[in-house]
């Protein structure tokens, strides 16, 4: 295996029999050597491979400035989620996390120390990523004997979140924002009906996904539409008279907040998932 490029004493750059890029880390695997030299496979710790050039580029200039052990903790956390969660995770998250932890454990260590204003919320809406940032910030202190807040657990499990979507796959601010919408919305439905909701229904589940991918669609300004429902909505508007009083209030606060107009697609389905919920009417 024959070094293509250098990044820093514990990271090269191989090309596989496809001629494709690899990371590869191993401590001491670059030192004193160059460009052509063959490296021993028994210093290998691990080997990455990005599907996505753009990524590959973003995580070999990431790695280039982060300290092997922190890569090694990332890629462990990151094999435990994978195994915990059960869905396909965007690899970006490689780049996404290993940077936040890094700088996140170097804040805490200089007396800084960020709160999560959504905490709560993401408890809530993603109890098995939240599960993987509370085992992450475990890992973390294990291995660098720094204890995290409860609240890097949150922001860790959003890059988690964040990596199962489809959409702007390396833009943990935006679900900041999604998770927001969540909670405001979440929020409107509670008062509305001045009710607690039972978490552990499949109802629940079902709402909390719908606000999910509804929220991620207001962010990224696109507009669920499909075939006129007009017919459907009629009869929904009758049969579910409270939940659609109560989604005709989201409308009115989405459009004075973040200026979005809710399709009649999305008051339907919205209103089907607050009356399944709220136990209201959905007889």
């Amino acid at each position: 295996m024959q070094i293509h490029k250098i990044l820093n004493n514990n990271v090269v750059v191989v090309l596989d029999e496809q001629e494709k890029e690899q990371v590869v880390m191993g401590r001491g695997l670059a030192f004193k050597k160059k460009c052509g030299d063959e490296i021993d496979p028994a210093q290998i710790d691990k080997v990455f491979t990005m599907s996505n050039p753009d990524t590959n580029n973003k995580f070999q200039e990431i790695v280039a400035n982060i300290p092997l052990e922190y890569m090694l903790l990332v890629e462990d956390i990151i094999t435990y989620a994978k195994t915990h969660i059960g869905k396909k995770i965007n690899d970006s998250i490689y780049i996404s996390l290993a940077d936040h932890i890094f700088m996140s454990v170097k804040r805490f260590s200089e007396g800084i120390v960020v709160k999560n204003a959504l905490l709560w919320d993401i408890k809530r809406f993603y109890k098995d990523e939240f599960y993987i940032g509370q085992k992450a910030v475990e890992m973390i202190a294990q291995r660098t004997k720094i204890i995290l807040p409860e609240d890097e657990a949150g922001f860790i499990a959003l890059h988690f979140v964040n990596a199962q979507m489809e959409e702007n796959p390396d833009k943990v601010e935006d679900m900041y924002t999604i998770t927001k919408v969540m909670q405001e919305l979440s929020n409107i439905v509670k008062y509305y009906f001045n009710m607690e909701y039972d978490e552990d229904s499949v109802y629940y589940y079902r709402f909390v996904t719908h606000l999910k991918f509804f929220a991620q669609r207001l962010v990224t300004k696109k507009t669920y539409q499909e075939e006129s429902e007009d017919d459907l909505l009629d009869i929904i508007k009758m049969k579910y008279k409270n939940a659609y009083e109560c989604v005709k209030v989201i409308k009115k606060f989405l459009v004075e907040q973040y200026d979005y107009l809710l399709s009649d697609e999305e008051m339907l389905y919205l209103t089907i998932h607050i009356a399944r919920v709220t136990n209201k009417n959905c007889g």
